[in-house]
């Protein structure tokens, strides 16, 4: 293929899916992502398209959202490879919300053999993954069908969440950054999210790569909410990956990523079935600084030490003052 030929496909898969990664592109066009990146260096000097971590997107600064058929064919070993490794954090006989999206489906997909779970999800087709699992119990949200993403969404979908309480949440979304947090490109999508974060204790957040450093127009869950990341091993040309996957360990975030070369399986997580971690899905945890959420009880536990030592001081100064009139 020549170059002029090379370019003008990769102008096409881009125009029609939004954001596409340069491992993506060098498979469709049959070359080197050496190559790719050549190719879209040329086209950003065009205006054609923009450069991002890893991929390239449509010019603007903000990506809008593709279709599910064309995300379902982007980035699927690492959907994969994260799917696999999230589902080792969901325990049995557990309560959590699972969002809508192609990574989150493939999620659903393991969690079929959790004994005892229970899944709330706004997503027909989270949903369909786990319609003949007999021992997990699914609830659908109401709301009005958006089919681009075959979710359900608007004010049915936010009220049927209001006074749920689960223990975590799982959602994706079109961007990720460390100074945002997660976000999306629609409105409603955006609106629903947020609810399902309301509902959950801790929310973990799935997103391969070329997510890391996208920014788009509505934010989900600001990065002090999010509890863990799962993400996939970005190319060791991916600078600006790394940098934002450290920022977002700065702020707190634990990074479990999958596939990674001399990661621990971790233990205490049961995945589907209780099987254990294949290698190829270990993960490596980036330690974080410090907590990032008040422990229950923390409180009183701080309060009772104060007040412990207030009334020894109060005592000693009482001590001081006998001593003074004697």
């Amino acid at each position: 293929m020549f170059a002029a030929e090379r370019r003008q496909l990769i102008l096409e898969m881009v125009r029609a899916n939004g954001a596409v990664s340069l491992r993506e592109l060098a498979r469709v066009v049959q070359t080197s992502e050496v190559t790719v990146r050549r190719d879209v260096r040329a086209l950003e000097a065009e205006g054609l398209l923009d450069r991002r971590h890893g991929g390239a997107v449509l010019p603007g600064g903000f990506t809008r959202e593709s279709g599910f058929p064309q995300k379902s064919h982007l980035a699927t070993a690492e959907k994969t490879a994260i799917a696999d490794l999230a589902a080792t954090f969901v325990e049995e006989g557990e309560a959590i919300v699972v969002g809508a999206g192609t990574t989150t489906q493939e999620l659903a997909r393991r969690l079929a053999r959790v004994p005892g779970l229970t899944v709330v999800t706004n997503s027909l087709l989270v949903a369909q993954a786990l319609a003949h699992a007999n021992r997990v119990e699914v609830v659908m949200t109401g709301g009005t069908l958006r089919g681009s993403n075959y979710a359900l969404v608007g004010s049915g979908a936010e009220q049927s969440l209001h006074g749920l309480r689960v223990s975590r949440a799982f959602l994706s979304g079109a961007g990720l950054t460390a100074e945002r947090g997660l976000s999306t490109s629609n409105m409603l999508s955006a609106s629903v999210d947020r609810a399902l974060v309301q509902a959950a204790a801790e929310v973990v957040v799935l997103a391969d790569h070329t997510k890391l450093g996208t920014d788009t127009m509505f934010q989900t869950v600001p990065t002090d909410l999010i509890t863990r990341l799962v993400t996939d091993e970005p190319p060791a040309h991916d600078d600006r990956a790394g940098t934002e996957l450290q920022a977002l360990a700065d702020q707190g975030v634990q990074i479990a990523v999958a596939g990674g070369q001399g990661g621990t399986a971790g233990s205490g997580a049961g995945g589907p079935g209780g099987d254990a971690v294949p290698a190829r899905q270990q993960r490596r945890d980036v330690p974080v600084p410090g907590p990032r959420r008040q422990v229950p009880g923390a409180g009183g536990q701080l309060r009772s030490a104060s007040a412990s030592m207030l009334g020894e001081q109060g005592a000693e100064r009482a001590r001081v003052a006998d001593l003074r009139r004697r």
